[in-house]
């Protein structure tokens, strides 16, 4: 069982930055196995990032050069900095831990707003 749970959100304008948190527990809980989604209004769930072991991350080309991933193992916890946002990052953003043979495992999601 692996607990999740984000937080960070909030409402920022057009190229600003946020940071968003996603702190797990549980015996099968790793950092590596958490990836970042977010689903806007109307749409579909999009990926975002994963974090990767040496915490370089893997990243959708919407993201690339504007958000970084990283993460901290003694505080189970992984960040997703958020830079120049734009009004189409807007959207509940989620964590998400996927471990083969172990199940997949999803945060309660954290609002972001980007004003125009």
């Amino acid at each position: 069982q692996v607990k999740l749970g984000e937080s960070g959100g909030g409402l920022v304008q057009a190229g600003g930055s946020l940071r968003l948190s996603c702190t797990g527990s549980g015996s099968t809980f790793g950092l590596n196995a958490i990836g970042w989604y977010r689903q806007a209004p109307g749409k579909q769930p999009e990926w975002v990032e994963t974090f990767t072991t040496g915490g370089t991350g893997n990243y959708a080309d919407s993201v690339k050069g504007r958000f970084t991933i990283s993460g901290d193992s003694t505080k189970n916890t992984v960040y997703l900095q958020m830079n120049s946002l734009k009004p189409e990052d807007a959207a509940v953003y989620y964590c998400r831990h996927a471990r083969f043979s172990y199940g997949v495992y999803w945060g309660q999601g954290t609002q972001v707003t980007v004003s125009s």
